[in-house]
C-alpha cells in the first residue's frame, strides 16, 4: 500500500511537470520505479508505459487549448522512431549496473543543464501570454513548384530527432529536455507552441521504444506502472491547463532541484554496483 502511494504522489509530480514544462518529468519515472523495487531494466521498461501514457494526456490537452503544430510534431516524432527502435534494442544488450549508471548520468547532466537556464533566467521577465505570435510557414524541404532544400536545418531535425529516439529508447525517457529546444531551433517553432507539440512528439517515440522492447523479458511490476501512469496522465492534463495561466519558472526552478536530488541518488546507487 505504502508503495502504491508513493506512486501515485511521484506520477502527479512527472505529469505536472510534463503537462506544464513540454517534458523532464519521465526522468523521474526510472529513478522512482527502482526505489520501489523494480530493476533497471524493468523501470525503464515500465516508464515508457508513463511517459507514453502521460505525454499524450498532455498532448490531448495542449490540442485543444491550441498549443500544437500536430503536422510538425508528427513529422519530428517519425524521423525519431529509428533511433528509438535503435536505443531499445541496444538496451536489452547492456548489463543492469551499466544501464542504471548510464541514467545517473544522464540526470546529472541534465539537472546541470537546467540549472545553468534556471540561473540564466532568473531576471527575464514573464513571457507575454496575452497575445499569440504567428507560425511562420517556413518549410525545410519543399517538392513543389521545384524542389528546395534548407540542408543544415535537416541535418540539425535529423540528429537532434536519432540522439531524441536513442535516449527514449535506451533508457526509457520521453526527452523533452532535447525536443523542445530542438523544436524551437530546428523548427523555428514559436515559442508558446514548443511545450505542446514535444508531447505529440514525446508519446510517438515513447510507443515505439515500449514496442521494440517488447517480449524482451523485462516486464516491471505492473500494478506500480498502472498506479503511477494514471496518476501522472491526470496531472498532467492539470499541468497543460496551468501553463497558460501561470509563470511556470518557479515549477522549473523547484523541478531542476528535485532532478538534482534524484540525480545524485541514483548515482549513490549506480555507483557501488559498478565496482
Amino acid at each position: 500500500m505504502i508503495e502504491l502511494l508513493l506512486a501515485v504522489v511521484a506520477g502527479a509530480l512527472i505529469g505536472l511537470s510534463l503537462g506544464a514544462l513540454g517534458g523532464g518529468g519521465s526522468i523521474l519515472a526510472v529513478p522512482v520505479l527502482v526505489a520501489l523495487g523494480q530493476g533497471p531494466a524493468q523501470a525503464t521498461t515500465g516508464s515508457l508505459v508513463v511517459v507514453a501514457v502521460t505525454s499524450l494526456a498532455g498532448a490531448v490537452t495542449a490540442h485543444r487549448a491550441g498549443n500544437v503544430l500536430l503536422a510538425r510534431g508528427l513529422a519530428f516524432g517519425l524521423v525519431a522512431t529509428g533511433g528509438a527502435v535503435a536505443g531499445a534494442r541496444a538496451s536489452s544488450a547492456v548489463p543492469e549496473p551499466v544501464l542504471l549508471a548510464a541514467f545517473a548520468a544522464l540526470m546529472l547532466v541534465v539537472g546541470g543543464l537546467l540549472a545553468v537556464r534556471q540561473w540564466r533566467g532568473r531576471h527575464a521577465a514573464p513571457a507575454d501570454r496575452s497575445t499569440r505570435h504567428p507560425v511562420i510557414d517556413d518549410p525545410i524541404i519543399t517538392f513543389s513548384p521545384t524542389f528546395a532544400c534548407q540542408c543544415p536545418r535537416a541535418l540539425k531535425v535529423l540528429v537532434t530527432a536519432t540522439v531524441v529516439g536513442l535516449l527514449t529508447g535506451f533508457l526509457g525517457v520521453g526527452g523533452g529536455f532535447l525536443v523542445v529546444p530542438a523544436l524551437l531551433l530546428a523548427l523555428s517553432l514559436p515559442v508558446e507552441f514548443a511545450a505542446g507539440t514535444s508531447l505529440v512528439v514525446i508519446t510517438i517515440t515513447s510507443t515505439v521504444a515500449l514496442a521494440a522492447r517488447a517480449g524482451s523479458g523485462t516486464a516491471p511490476d505492473w500494478s506500480l506502472v498502472a498506479a503511477l501512469t494514471v496518476a501522472a496522465a491526470l496531472a498532467a492534463v492539470a499541468g497543460a491547463r496551468l501553463a497558460d495561466r501561470v509563470d511556470t519558472r518557479r515549477l522549473s526552478a523547484a523541478f531542476t532541484g528535485l532532478v538534482l536530488v534524484v540525480a545524485a541518488y541514483t548515482a549513490a546507487v549506480a555507483l557501488p554496483a559498478l565496482v
